[in-house]
C-alpha cells in the first residue's frame, strides 16, 4: 500500500475528519478555571526481584511506585476548589521505553532485538505495552476514573517517553479503562492551551536529543511498516540503559558522569555481575546510532490531502487555530540527527573509536618494530601509555550537552507569547522544577515524579514530587497565575515548592 494511502487510513481511524478537532475546555476566564499539570510519572512495567542481581532495575519496583500520592494529590485538588478543574498531564506520564516484555504468541513478530532490549513503536506493541501498563498500576487509573467521575476534563499531552500513545488503539485502551470518551479525556500531539492564557507543553520539542521529525507527522514507514518514530534519546534508552540496568535513567546524574565515575561505578556494581559492561555498552551504542539514523531519514507517512484536515484537528484538541499549530510546529529544534558527531560524543563512540585507534596504531608500531628485532608484545603497551595522556585530555575536556540549554530563553518566550496569545509557559521534561518569569511569560516547570535514586540499592530519593497550578481565584482581570507545589513522597498533603 503507498504510504500516502496508510497514513490516511491511520488518520481516519483516529478521529472523524468531518468534525475536525473536538475542544476539551471552552470555559471562559471569568469562570476561575483551576488546571492541576503534573509531568514526568513514568510509569511503567513492574520490575520483578532477581535475586542473582539484587539492584537490577530497582527502581521500577512495586514499592517504589508513585500511585498512591499521585490518586491523593488528585482528591485534594478536588477538595479544593468548587469551581471548573481540568488535568494536565504534561508528557511522561508513561514510560513505554524502559518495557522489555513482549507476547510470546508473537514471538516469530518480533526481532532478536526487540526480544532482548524492548519492542519498536508499532501499533499492536504500543498497545502491549499499554496494557502492561494499566494492569501494574491500578491505583492511578482508578484516581482518572474518579477525576472524571467528578465532571472534570483530562488533558493529555504527548512528552517524548510516551509517544506510543499517539495510536488510537493506545488512546482507546486508555479511555476504556477510566471511563472516558473524546469529551472528556483529550489527548494533544505536543500542546494545549489552557484557559486562553497558558501554553502547556512537554518541552521535548527544544531538546534536539529528544525531538521527533515532526510533531504533525510522527509516522514513519520502516521496512514497509508504520511506526511512531522514536528521537534518539529515547533509542539510547532503549537499546543501551535496557541493557545496563544499574543505571537509574530517571536520575541523569546516575547515567551521564565522566570517566573516572564510570570506572568507580562499574568497579562497585558491575565488576560481579555484569563483567562484560563494555561489550553491552558498544553494541547498544552501535544499534542506537543505527536505528537513529535509519528512522531519521525514513519516508513519513503523510498524505497530501489531509494535511489541513490533521492540523485543523490538532488545533482544535489544542484549544486553538490552524494557524497556531503551523507556527508553533516552526518553533521545533532541528534533531540531533542532523549532526553525527554530537551524537556520537554522547554515545561515547568518539572516545571509544579513538581509544581503538590508539591501541591499533600501537600494535602496529610493535609489529614493525618485531620485523627486526623480536620482541615481546607486550612492548604494545608502551607505545600504547605514551598515548594514553592525549586520549584522557580528550576525554576531560568532551562534556555531556543533554541539558545544556534551557528549553525556554527569552527569544523562544517572546514567540510564543505573540503566537499563542498567552501570558503563562508550563512545561515538564527536564525534571528540574522551576517558577520564574522568562521574556513576557510567567514559566514553571512542574519536575517529575518518578522513582529517581542516587544508587542502584534505590536508598536515597533524588528531588521530590512537585506539580503546578494555575490559578485565578487570587487575581483581577482575566489571566491566572503559576504556582508551584510539591507533594513529598508519602505525604497527606502537599506544600509551596520553595526549591
Amino acid at each position: 500500500m503507498h504510504p500516502c494511502s496508510v497514513a490516511r487510513c491511520l488518520f481516519v481511524e483516529s478521529v472523524d475528519v468531518s468534525k475536525g478537532g473536538e475542544r476539551v475546555s471552552k470555559l471562559n476566564p471569568s469562570q476561575q478555571l483551576l488546571s492541576l499539570a503534573l509531568s514526568d510519572l513514568h510509569l511503567s512495567d513492574a520490575e520483578p526481584e532477581d535475586p542473582n542481581r539484587p539492584h537490577w532495575k530497582a527502581y521500577k519496583r512495586r514499592r517504589f511506585f508513585v500511585d498512591h500520592d499521585v490518586s491523593n494529590l488528585f482528591a485534594w485538588a478536588r477538595q479544593r476548589h468548587n469551581g471548573p478543574l481540568e488535568l494536565l498531564l504534561n508528557g511522561d506520564i508513561f514510560d513505554f521505553d524502559n518495557i522489555t516484555a513482549y507476547p510470546e504468541e508473537r514471538r516469530r513478530d518480533i526481532n532478536w532485538l526487540g526480544r532482548r532490549r524492548g519492542m519498536t513503536s508499532e501499533s499492536w506493541m504500543s498497545a502491549f505495552k499499554m496494557q502492561r501498563i494499566i494492569d501494574d498500576h491500578p491505583v492511578f487509573f482508578d484516581a482518572l476514573s474518579d477525576w472524571l467521575a467528578a465532571g472534570h476534563p483530562i488533558i493529555y499531552v504527548l512528552g517524548n517517553h510516551d509517544l506510543e500513545v499517539h495510536w488510537p488503539e493506545v488512546q482507546r485502551l486508555i479511555r476504556a479503562r477510566v471511563g472516558g470518551d473524546e469529551h472528556n479525556f483529550q489527548f494533544c500531539e505536543w500542546f494545549y492551551i489552557s484557559g486562553q492564557d497558558t501554553f502547556v507543553t512537554h518541552g521535548h520539542e527544544f531538546d534536539p536529543y529528544c525531538v521527533a521529525r515532526s510533531p504533525i507527522d510522527p509516522l514513519i514507514s520502516v521496512y514497509g511498516r508504520p511506526r511512531v518514530q522514536v528521537p534518539f534519546g529515547d533509542l539510547a534508552n532503549r537499546y543501551m540503559l535496557n541493557g545496563m540496568g544499574y543505571f537509574n535513567p530517571h536520575a541523569t546524574a546516575n547515567y551521564i558522569m565522566s570517566l573516572s565515575e564510570y570506572v568507580r561505578f562499574f568497579i562497585k556494581y558491575m565488576l560481579k555481575t555484569q563483567p562484560l559492561l563494555l561489550w553491552t555498552w558498544f553494541w547498544g551504542a552501535m544499534v542506537t546510532l543505527f536505528v537513529t539514523f535509519r528512522d531519521y531519514v525514513a519516508p513519513s507517512l503523510r498524505d497530501p490531502l489531509l494535511v489541513d484536515v490533521k492540523v485543523s484537528n490538532i488545533a482544535g484538541k489544542s484549544n486553538t487555530v490552524p494557524t497556531v499549530v503551523r507556527q508553533l510546529a516552526a518553533l521545533s529544534v532541528p534533531p540531533a540527527a542532523t549532526d553525527p558527531l554530537k551524537i556520537a560524543r554522547e554515545l561515547w563512540l568518539d572516545r571509544g573509536l579513538l581509544l581503538l585507534l590508539m591501541v591499533g596504531v600501537a600494535y602496529q608500531l610493535v609489529a614493525a618494530v618485531n620485523w627486526v628485532w623480536r620482541i615481546s608484545p607486550l612492548w604494545t603497551l608502551v607505545p600504547l601509555a605514551l598515548l594514553l595522556p592525549l586520549f584522557l585530555m580528550y576525554s576531560f575536556k568532551v562534556r555531556p550537552q543533554v541539558f545544556e540549554k534551557p528549553l525556554l530563553n527569552e527569544n523562544r518566550a517572546e514567540l510564543i507569547s505573540q503566537i499563542a496569545r498567552v501570558s503563562n509557559a508550563v512545561m515538564g521534561h527536564t525534571h528540574q522544577p522551576e517558577l520564574k518569569d522568562i521574556g513576557p511569560l510567567s514559566f514553571a516547570n512542574s519536575g517529575f515524579w518518578s522513582p529517581a535514586f542516587a544508587e542502584p540499592e534505590c536508598i536515597h530519593r533524588i528531588g521530590t514530587q512537585s506539580f503546578v497550578l494555575i490559578d485565578g481565584s487570587n487575581t483581577s482581570g482575566d489571566v491566572r497565575h503559576l504556582q508551584l507545589w510539591e507533594w513529598p513522597p508519602n505525604a497527606t498533603e502537599p506544600r509551596v515548592f520553595e526549591g
